[in-house]
């Protein structure tokens, strides 16, 4: 029976992309873009086909069609804010915990010769509409999403530890957690900054003088670097044969090799460095701000955790969105690390306060 369930699931999650991306695609004023949605809608309904037949074949054959009008109506409500492309590159890159799917159910269950094969070709549609939206997150400038709600994670994370720490010293001084808050948060975002500044410069002069020693070699010796290049394909795990052949045919095009051989950096340091100390200051903002206008820590705490726990939960929900894993699972795992972090640090607060003999 189980086997029908998840079918019956992946027949109705299939019809519900099917309409939600042919409505949309009629928002997009881009006609390129909005055929290419819609061509992406109508893959999504052969799937659903595909399903419906399955569960035919097994002898389910009433099945109802539910439109999804509240997911329908929230994506043409942003649609309308952000560019459409973007709010469906936002969903669709979710697409890929529904390939794990797929590829688990043929592998797991008892299907016939002409399922598994139609069920490969649905992973590669989903695999290339995955694909299609990632380029259009990268085209509009939104490609460091996740990357901004990493580092205003790290910056929250650290500094609810920090504050719930402090709290356990100074219960009747909650301004003097605020601002001490503040200073570590000030401190890390300076660190974070200077560390992704440093780690892409580095990178950049490592690829330059990469670059330099390529243009020495294929000055003195062409073949030294076809050699080279043979010998990375190897270690990368491709057969010698054909590493070889590979090489021979790409011969002494020192702009190919050049390329194969040397990462390109194309990100800027200086914008890595701000973006970075920024999403962590961010971060630094939710735990920290309760301490300004609360009595005591006692009172302040709960409030910071709690401002915690939302913005947590938010990002968890971000991050499962665009990696595709389950909404409630990385949920779960953010607040609770969090919050065990959290109390950790008050313990060892209280520790600290009892040693001392620190009373404020």
């Amino acid at each position: 029976m189980e086997i029908i369930d998840r079918a019956l699931y992946f027949y109705q999650m299939e019809i519900s992309d099917y309409t939600t991306y042919l409505e949309i695609s009629k928002s997009v004023k881009d006609s390129k873009l909005s055929e290419k949605i819609k061509n992406i809608a109508l893959m999504e309904k052969k799937h659903a086909i595909f399903w419906r037949e399955f569960l035919e074949s097994r002898g389910i054959t009433e099945l109802t069609q539910k439109k999804p009008y509240l997911k329908i109506r929230f994506m043409k409500l942003l649609s309308k804010i952000f560019n459409p492309a973007l709010v469906i590159s936002f969903f669709e890159l979710g697409e890929s915990g529904t390939i794990k799917e797929y590829y688990r159910f043929s592998k797991t269950e008892n299907l016939s010769e002409e399922e598994k094969k139609n069920l490969k070709s649905i992973i590669l549609d989903e695999i290339e509409h995955e694909t299609f939206f990632a380029k259009q997150i990268n085209k509009k400038g939104l490609s460091n999403v996740r990357d901004f709600v990493l580092g205003m994670n790290d910056g929250l994370v650290e500094i609810l530890g920090a504050v719930a720490g402090l709290s356990a010293v100074y219960l009747t001084q909650p301004v003097i957690v605020g601002v001490s808050g503040l200073i570590v948060g000030v401190a890390g975002a300076l660190s974070m900054g200077i560390g992704a500044f440093i780690s892409v410069r580095s990178q950049r002069q490592v690829n330059q003088a990469q670059k330099e020693q390529m243009e020495i070699i294929f000055d003195v010796s062409p073949e030294r670097a076809v050699q080279e290049y043979r010998e990375r394909l190897i270690q990368s795990g491709v057969v010698e044969e054909i590493a070889q052949e590979i090489s021979s045919k790409i011969g002494k095009n020192k702009e190919a090799i050049s390329k194969l051989l040397i990462e390109e950096t194309e990100e800027n340091e200086i914008r890595s460095g701000l973006f970075t100390g920024i999403a962590y200051l961010f971060g630094v903002f939710f735990p920290v701000i309760p301490f300004f206008f609360a009595p005591t820590s006692y009172v302040a705490l709960p409030f910071s955790v709690l401002f915690a726990g939302i913005v947590l939960t938010v990002v968890a929900v971000i991050i499962s969105v665009l990696s595709g894993i389950s909404v409630k699972k990385k949920v779960i795992e953010m607040v609770i690390s969090a919050f065990t972090a959290a109390g950790i640090a008050y313990g060892f607060g209280s520790i600290m306060q009892s040693i001392f003999g620190i009373n404020l």
